[in-house]
């Protein structure tokens, strides 16, 4: 089924805490390799036929007026999958 994937993380100058409460227990198990994490989100918005290229300039105008809030979030990635 195609779809169009959209990333969103958290402003790189906004603390993340759901990150660092999980950079926090991988050093706690051991893993003090690890020197951050950043959690976001991934939308999959699916379609019953080919992804259009007006299909994408939808989806960008979508994830940056109301899958996202540009206050605290930054749309990283808009991508089509088949």
């Amino acid at each position: 089924m195609p779809k169009i994937i959209v990333e969103i993380m958290p402003k790189q100058d906004l603390l993340d805490p759901q990150g660092k409460a999980v950079a926090n227990a991988l050093h706690r198990s051991g893993h003090t390799e690890i020197s951050n994490v950043r959690i976001g989100k991934r939308i999959e918005i699916h379609f019953e036929r080919e992804v259009t290229e007006a299909d994408l300039a939808s989806a960008r105008e979508i994830a940056s007026s109301f899958l996202s809030n540009d206050v605290i979030e930054d749309v990283v990635a808009i991508t089509k999958e088949d």
